[in-house]
C-alpha cells in the first residue's frame, strides 16, 4: 500500500567582428514601417512545470525561490507577488476560482535554509509574471498525492521476522525477531502521512501528535500512518521498539492530499529535528517515513533532499503500480532511501516499483501492524507503503545504536548522514537473494540478528 518537462531551448548569439560587413536584409514589408519595431515575448526566466491533467489542483502553484535569496529579498518578493497577484484579479477578463481557502500566497516553506519559496492561488498572468523574476528557480503546478493502494490479507506477520535473518523463512512461518532491546532510543520517527492512532496500545506512550495540514482533524482517518508507525517501533511489530513517533498528517481522511502538504510536513519535520538537536539531550537522530507518492515532482524531490541535508533521514515508498520508481516522487529523490516490497518467499511483490531509483528491498506483503477504531485494533495489509516503514525501522535501530565517543568506531557516529548510513544499510543487507528483481538493486535488509554491529559500522 502505498498513499496516495518543461523542454529548455537555447539560443545561440553571434557578434560580428569590428569593420565586418553586414549583408543587406530584405525591404520592408507591407503593413511595416521603417520606424516600427517588432517585440518578442520576453523569454521566462523561471521554468513552468505543469501537472498532468488528472492529477492537478486548479490554479494552485509551489514557488520556489532561488537558494541565494537573502530574508529581506523574500519578504519584499512576497509583497510583490501579492501586489502583481491583485492587480491581475482586478483586470483579469477570465473568472478566477481558488478554493475556499483563498488566493494569492497561502502558506510558506523554508526547509533549513535549503530550499524557500511558498505555495498559492494565482492567476495565469500572475504565473506569467513570476516566471519573468530573477529570485524564483521554477514553479510547479500542485498536484494531488497519495496512499498506495493496498490489498487486506490474512496471515501473520514475518517480515521483522525476516529482516533479522540472512535465512529465507520456511513459507509464512513467523520464525523469531532477534533485535537489540535498546533499539530506538533516543531517536524520534516522524511518520509523514494519513495521522496516527497515538494512544494505540503498541506504541506505550511514545506516540504524539505533531503537526496536521489538511483540514479534517487530528485524527487518523484511515489507519495508514498508524500501521506505518507500528512497524516502525510498535512493542510487538516494530523494529526499533523504544523510538519515539510524531504523526505528521498530510495526507486526508480519504488517503489522499495535495504536494504542497507534503512538503509543508517535509520543512516541519525537518524543523522540529533541528529543534531536537539543540535542546535535547542524548538526542541521537531523527527519522521520517513517507509511504506516500505521486507523479514525479521536482518540488517535492527538492523539499526531500533539503530535509535531508538539514539532518533528517528519509526512507519512501517506491510505489505499487509495478513500473519504474523514477517515474515518481519522491522515490525518485536520490538523496532519499527508497524502498521495494518483497514477500514471504523472498521475491519482488508482484506490484512493487523497481528500477535504479530503488535502493533496496523490505518486507511489503501480508504485514501485521496496528491499526484505527481502538487502541488495540490490528490490521494485515500489503504495499511498498508498508516496507518502508521497515527500512525507516532500521535507520531509527542503527542511529539508536551507533558507537559511544570511546568507541573505536566513534567517528561513524559523528554527524551521521543518511548518504553513509545508506551505504552501510545496503551492504550490511542480505544481498542476492530477491527474485524477479526488474533491474532493482538485489538487497534485502537486515539488522545483524541482535549481534555485534561492528562489521555494520565499518561500511560507514
Amino acid at each position: 500500500m502505498q498513499l496516495s518537462i518543461t523542454a529548455l531551448t537555447t539560443l545561440a548569439f553571434v557578434t560580428l567582428a569590428q569593420g565586418m560587413v553586414i549583408p543587406s536584409v530584405e525591404p520592408i514589408k507591407r503593413d511595416q514601417t521603417a520606424n516600427s519595431t517588432i517585440a518578442s515575448p520576453p523569454v521566462p526566466k523561471a521554468r513552468l512545470i505543469m501537472a498532468p491533467s488528472d492529477v492537478a489542483v486548479a490554479n494552485k502553484y509551489i514557488v520556489v525561490m532561488k537558494s541565494n535569496i537573502s530574508s529581506t529579498a523574500f519578504q519584499a518578493h512576497k509583497k510583490s507577488v501579492q501586489s502583481i497577484h491583485s492587480t491581475s484579479l482586478a483586470t483579469s477578463q477570465k473568472a478566477f476560482a481558488a478554493s475556499s481557502e483563498g488566493s494569492g500566497i497561502v502558506s510558506e516553506f523554508d526547509i533549513d535554509n535549503y530550499m524557500k519559496g511558498y505555495t498559492g492561488y494565482f492567476t495565469e498572468d500572475t504565473i506569467k509574471s513570476l516566471q519573468q523574476l530573477s529570485e524564483v528557480e521554477f514553479i510547479e503546478q500542485d498536484a494531488t498525492v497519495k496512499t498506495f493502494e493496498s490489498a487486506k490479507q490474512t496471515n501473520a506477520t514475518w517480515g521483522i521476522s525476516r529482516i533479522s535473518s540472512k535465512k529465507s523463512l520456511n513459507g509464512a512461518t513467523t520464525g523469531t525477531y532477534l533485535y537489540d532491546d535498546e533499539a530506538g532510543e533516543g531517536v524520534t520517527a516522524f511518520i509523514i502521512d494519513t495521522g496516527v492512532n497515538v494512544k494505540h496500545e503498541e506504541f506505550q506512550g511514545r506516540a504524539s501528535w505533531g503537526k496536521t495540514f489538511p483540514t479534517d482533524g487530528d485524527q487518523d482517518g484511515v489507519g495508514h500512518g498508524t500501521h506505518c508507525a507500528g512497524t516502525v517501533a510498535g512493542k510487538t511489530y516494530g523494529v526499533a521498539k523504544k523510538a519515539d513517533i510524531v504523526a505528521v498528517k498530510v495526507l486526508g481522511n480519504d488517503g489522499s492530499g495535495t504536494n504542497s502538504d507534503v512538503i509543508n510536513g517535509i520543512q516541519w519535520a525537518a524543523a522540529q529535528h533541528k529543534n531536537n538537536v539543540a535542546t535535547k539531550s542524548g538526542y541521537k537522530g531523527s527519522t521520517a517515513n513517507m509511504s506516500l507518492g505521486g507523479g514525479k515532482s521536482t518540488a517535492v524531490n527538492n523539499a526531500a533532499s533539503a530535509a535531508v541535508k538539514a539532518g533528517l533521514m528519509l526512507a519512501v515508498a517506491a510505489g505499487n503500480e509495478n513500473q519504474d520508481a523514477c517515474n515518481t516522487s519522491p522515490a525518485s529523490c536520490p538523496d532519499v532511501i527508497t524502498v521495494a516490497a518483497s514477500n514471504n518467499k523472498d521475491a519482488r511483490a508482484y506490484f512493487s516499483n523497481y528500477g535504479e531509483c530503488v535502493d533496496i528491498f523490505g518486507p511489503g506483503v501480508d504485514i501485521l501492524s496496528a491499526w484505527i477504531g481502538s487502541t488495540t485494533a490490528t490490521n494485515t495489509i500489503s504495499g511498498t507503503s508498508m516496507a518502508t516503514p521497515h527500512i525507516t525501522g532500521l535507520l531509527t535501530y542503527f542511529l539508536s545504536l551507533a558507537p559511544a565517543s570511546d568507541s573505536e568506531f566513534s567517528s561513524a557516529s559523528s554527524s551521521l548522514t543518511l548518504e553513509q548510513i545508506k551505504k552501510a544499510i545496503v551492504a550490511f543487507g542480505t544481498q542476492d537473494v530477491i527474485s524477479d528483481v526488474q533491474g532493482t538493486p538485489n538487497v534485502l535488509a537486515y539488522n545483524g540478528a541482535g549481534g555485534d554491529l561492528s562489521k555494520f559500522w565499518k561500511f560507514v
